[in-house]
Parts: C-alpha cells; structure tokens; sequence
C-alpha cells in the first residue's frame, strides 16, 4: 500500500491525510496488519514519529515529528492539552432541544462561551468491563472527558456536526455523541448497527443499480484540522484535511433531498 498523501512537510514535521481503516501503529494483537507508521519507517526511516493518533476506522489528519526536539515540543502540547482540534461526523438522529440548555450545575459548565447551535459534554470516560476494547460515560471517577459539539447541518433522521474535543480519550468522540443521542453513521461500536445512508432513501422515484451501495460504507468520522505551536517558527499553526470525496457527495446529496429547511 502506498504512503498516505502528505498535506504538509518541513524540516520539523510532516502531516499526513490517513484513510479510514488504516492503523496509525501497530496492533497489539495483529503485528503484521499493516499501519501508517510502519509504511513511514520503510520510507523514511525511523527518525519520524507520531505525535499523537487517531482510530483506524477514522480518517484525517495525523501528525508526525521528524526529529526528536520537534516531537518533545509537539507533545508537550498534547500533553498540557493546548492543541486545538477539529473533527467531523456525519450522525444518525436528530439533537434534542435539551442539549442547548444550559445547566446550573458547575461540572455541566463548559469552558469557553457557547454558540447557540453547540452544546457541551462533560462525561468521564471508563473501560467497558462487559464489552471489551469499548469505553462507556460515568459521571465521575473515570477519565475526564470534555467534547464541545456543533450542530451544522440537520437533514431529517441525519445530522452534519463539528466536535472540538478538549480531551483526548479513547472513542471519546464516538462516545460522547452516542451518549447525546446522536451515534456517528456506520460505527459498529456505538452505532445502532441498522442505518445506512442510500441515494435511494433520500431520492423520490431513484431508479438507480438494484445492488445500491450505501453513500458512506465506512465510520463516518473525519479529522479535519489541527493548530499547534511550530517546533520552530513557536508560532500558531494550522493544518486542514480536507473531507474525503465520499463525504463530500453524501453531503451533497443530504442538502438537495433531505435538508431541513
């Protein structure tokens, strides 16, 4: 398999546009499947790391080092959780009225100010104990966990959203929207396992092929921009992966036939 596309290089970092299914390291239960750092390795030798990962079944951007500096610089970042970044999913159901409110409870309070389309979730994060390699919300006594939602784009049983995770957990994304009501489209962790989105459902009188493959047939979860602080310029940086093309149709085709207006 080829190297992911590169979005951007320099002598301090390089960023690549990661396909969904594609494992960012090695799995710990399969070493020979094949995975984003191994192709880098083979490539351009070991000297480049990540900085930071994202689920396999997830696409987007991820970031990598290229010298040991740089990496120290960019994973402090991480670690003091000033990186600022910036997903997209495309989800089943539609937000109820209930997550906009704001609440008077001091742990519900997000901390920035809120846009009247985004609302905020607060909810620890804990190993689900009866389905392994899943995680599940607990009030308190797991790992923070802090999500600002956006709502963009409502298309009946569809919504477009933008998430700001604040955190960087586990699933948290996938979780966190499961737990407001509002699974990502084809997550076969926290998704309801029957939706699909077909041009069929969406467009009166479709007489396309018999055998219709859905609009998006993958996890329908992107990461699509990152800002940090140069290793070397110390200056705000802003990275973007642009939507894959699948996306990019299914959208088109959510606002011609199914968009609420």
């Amino acid at each position: 398999m080829p190297i992911p596309p590169v979005i951007h290089e320099d002598d301090t970092l390089i960023a690549f546009d990661k396909p969904s299914g594609m494992l960012v390291a090695p799995d710990r239960w399969d070493k020979q499947r094949e995975n984003l750092m191994g192709l880098v390795h083979d490539r351009m030798g070991h000297g480049v790391a990540n900085v930071h990962r994202i689920d396999a079944d997830t696409s987007g951007l991820l970031l990598c080092a290229k010298t040991k500096p740089a990496l120290d610089f960019l994973s402090g970042q991480f670690q003091s959780k000033t990186v600022k970044k910036v997903y997209h999913a495309l989800c089943v159901g539609t937000p109820a009225a209930g997550l906009f409110t704001r609440s008077d409870d001091p742990r519900d309070a997000p901390p920035e100010p809120l846009a009247p389309d985004e609302f905020f979730v607060n909810r620890d994060l804990i190993d689900d104990d009866s389905r392994p390699g899943r995680m599940r919300t607990v009030r308190k006594h797991g790992k923070a966990s802090q999500t600002i939602v956006r709502v963009l784009e409502r298309f009946g049983r569809f919504t477009f959203v933008e998430c700001r995770p604040l955190t960087g957990r586990t699933h948290q994304l996938r979780v966190h929207l499961q737990f407001s009501g509002l699974p990502i489209l084809n997550d076969p962790f926290y998704g309801d396992g029957e939706t699909t989105l077909l041009l069929s459902q969406l467009k009166r009188g479709y007489k396309g092929r018999a055998d219709e493959k859905p609009l998006i047939g993958r996890l329908a979860l992107h990461a699509s921009e990152i800002t940090i602080r140069h290793p070397a310029t110390k200056e705000w940086f802003t990275l973007r992966a642009e939507l894959p093309h699948e996306f990019t149709v299914a959208l088109k085709d959510l606002r011609k036939f199914a968009a609420v207006k």
